[in-house]
């Protein structure tokens, strides 16, 4: 009997929202096609990067992008892959990136840009393509809780996706995942702490309640929606 968590893949959620700006949609067609992943099958991730990068990090869902930018401006020799199917989300990193790029020499412009690629769909499209232990750093931060019981099966957290991650990530990778949701914090973590290749990080309260230094804040972080914030870190041992 098939495992109650692999359900049929599907892509839930929203793919565009209010119209958007002249700006924005250009973009979209000029900077997007710059930046778009062209995923490959077992290709190193390293190799789709016009900049020499030492390790690939993945943010799966990257909203308004202001996370995924800053740990671009930070991390000059990582390589950034983002994946968001929410079109208007793209395109406010696209203007962020362009708005980034245009203030700087052409040779400081084109590290950033030869450090950032962009997936406008499914983060599994690029789980399912990467080699065996090929990500540094995987983050997942507030995906959409679906909290009503009957939509739990489209939560990104699931055994099956952790199975993914497991693959994908080299040892000591860090798996970070944040939530402003009571009840995808308790799925979450009955989920992750039970997976065995994944070891939790945390060794007091106050390393899940308070967000580390070098996790750049996101905007809906901000707002606090749901909740107050905790954020987790665990391990591929």
């Amino acid at each position: 009997m098939p495992h109650p968590e692999r359900q049929r893949r599907l892509l839930y959620g929203r793919r565009k929202g209010p119209k958007l700006r002249g700006r924005q949609a250009e973009l979209l067609d000029t900077l997007l096609p710059l930046l778009a992943l062209k995923i490959e099958k077992n290709k190193n991730p390293r190799e789709y990067f016009s900049t020499p990068v030492s390790e690939v990090w993945l943010e799966v869902g990257f909203g308004a992008g202001e996370h995924l930018h800053a740990l671009a401006m930070a991390h000059p020799e990582v390589g950034l892959i983002g994946a968001e199917p929410f079109i208007n989300g793209v395109a406010k990193l696209l203007s962020r990136i362009d708005s980034h790029t245009s203030s700087l020499s052409p040779a400081g412009g084109e590290g950033i840009l030869g450090r950032i690629r962009l997936h406008a769909g499914d983060a599994r499209d690029i789980i399912d393509a990467l080699p065996d232990g090929s990500l540094g750093k995987v983050m997942i931060l507030f995906p959409d809780p679906w909290p009503k019981t009957r939509h739990r099966k489209r939560r990104f957290i699931q055994s099956e996706m952790l199975d993914a991650l497991a693959r994908v990530m080299k040892p000591g990778a860090e798996l970070r995942f944040a939530t402003d949701d009571p009840g995808y914090l308790v799925w979450a973590l009955e989920r992750m702490i039970a997976h065995p290749q994944f070891q939790w990080t945390a060794k007091r309260a106050g390393d899940w309640r308070q967000r580390p230094a070098d996790w750049p804040q996101t905007r809906y972080e901000a707002k606090a929606i749901r909740g107050q914030p905790s954020y987790f870190s665990f391990v591929r041992v």
